[in-house]
């Protein structure tokens, strides 16, 4: 059996599933989850961690807070565009709520980062490698094989769904008491770590439960021993991909990585070629060579959404099917896979290695494996005087005292993932005594 939209769209809550309340305002079930979201202080804090270039100095560029804001209104176009052709051709079966996919696909783009530690992926290297190949080896034997696989592929994608679901202490049922649809469509990974592919998954072993729960509500299809992602997981993926590929363009430019011409030329390649003259002709009335990207940014993120869309639609047997693979953009037409394949390539060459990215990851990548090392040393050894004066550092919320060696760790990788960039480093500096409190 196929999924189905009736069950896949619910408004159900984690944690409240049982109550019903009466609300005095118009806001939908699924646009809370968005409100809910972006007034908390996990994503105020997004702010000060690196989307891939160093934190800004005179030239302003993407963080995780602004790059999460434009995932989500990418997210939202995406979701429009595809309930306007659901309900279009499903007309004489319609689903109650088809119209709020673009409101659950923006709530789950502003969250698919929350989970994310200092530093981007070189914190998750650093903490994965620390017990895969590092000091933290000698706990394998203390731990079960998927607690173990937890730690050694640790991802942000599996961190967000537990940010948002895991019952931290002093924190209610169900974390951020989200809705079913919204949860799911953030987990772009839907199998635990032990089947983990180049690092990622979709929930630890302490969330398994909860996402099982969610999963057979919303009649998500098994696979192995995981399960085939909600539909509208294609679409948080697809709005993740456009922002980062096409916003890493503009700011190379901004940076003086990229030339005018070469950005012009990479964003122009996703518009259909008989009006690409035109849209230079018209980037001339303004005689400012940043506006002029921005402009060919939009033409260029408009196709990409057009196109992702149609891929969506086209494929929405296979999607419910669950026999759906790969990417809605790599399953595009011809044109728009050159066109983001070349971005792809000149990111790789020469964004992403660029000196002022490298030496950020490897900075990211000292302070979080310093910091894991400490941390992790303190809670297997409370006893000792200096772990005590670390772990008075620990919020509360943390179960670093757990009688559960799991426990402890995660409750270290939850502390250290919860950080910003210049928190970690202002910490790591303090506990190397390269800076004191101001007296």
């Amino acid at each position: 059996m196929p999924m189905n939209w009736q069950q896949l769209i619910s408004n159900k809550r984690l944690g409240q599933e049982n109550l019903h309340t009466q609300h005095k305002d118009d806001r939908t079930e699924f646009k809370r989850d968005y409100d809910r979201l972006i007034f908390s202080a996990p994503f105020r804090r997004l702010q000060n961690k690196t989307q891939v270039f160093p934190l800004p100095g005179s030239v302003f560029v993407h963080n995780r807070l602004t790059h999460s804001l434009e995932v989500a209104s990418v997210g939202r176009s995406l979701g429009d565009a595809v309930a306007n052709a659901l309900m279009t051709k499903h007309a004489e079966s319609p689903c109650s709520h088809m119209s709020e996919i673009g409101s659950i696909v923006s709530a789950a783009c502003l969250a698919h980062d929350l989970g994310n530690p200092p530093f981007g992926h070189s914190g998750e290297h650093a903490i994965a490698s620390y017990f895969l190949e590092g000091p933290g080896i000698k706990y394998k034997e203390l731990l079960t094989e998927e607690q173990w696989a937890d730690i050694t592929h640790f991802d942000g994608n599996a961190n967000t769904f537990r940010l948002l679901t895991h019952q931290f202490k002093g924190r209610r049922a169900g974390g951020f008491v989200l809705t079913y649809s919204t949860l799911s469509s953030i987990v772009k990974y839907p199998y635990p770590a032990t089947e983990a592919q180049k690092q990622k998954f979709g929930y630890f072993t302490q969330e398994n439960e909860i996402y099982e729960r969610i999963a057979t509500e919303l009649g998500l299809k098994r696979k192995g021993a995981g399960w085939c992602r909600h539909p509208f997981a294609y679409l948080v993926e697809a709005a993740d991909d456009i922002c980062y590929e096409i916003m890493d363009i503009e700011d190379a430019h901004k940076l003086k990585i990229l030339s005018f011409e070469e950005t012009r030329d990479l964003m122009l390649g996703f518009v259909a070629p008989e009006r690409r003259a035109h849209i230079i002709e018209r980037s001339k009335e303004v005689n400012d060579k940043n506006e002029n990207v921005v402009y060919f940014r939009s033409c260029a993120i408009g196709a990409l959404i057009n196109e992702c869309a149609r891929v969506f639609i086209d494929n929405e047997e296979a999607i419910l099917e669950g026999d759906f693979s790969g990417s809605l953009i790599k399953r595009a037409n011809q044109q728009t896979r050159d066109a983001y394949g070349a971005c792809v390539k000149v990111a790789r060459s020469r964004i992403y290695r660029s000196r002022d990215v490298i030496d950020t990851e490897l900075a990211g990548y000292k302070i979080i494996s310093t910091l894991i090392q400490l941390f992790t040393d303190a809670v297997m050894n409370p006893q000792h005087t200096y772990s005590k004066l670390l772990l008075d550092r620990v919020s509360s919320q943390y179960e670093v005292d757990s009688t559960d060696t799991y426990e402890r760790i995660m409750a270290v990788l939850d502390y250290l993932s919860g950080m910003t960039d210049v928190f970690a480093l202002d910490l790591y500096r303090k506990i190397n005594g390269e800076s004191l409190p101001m007296i």
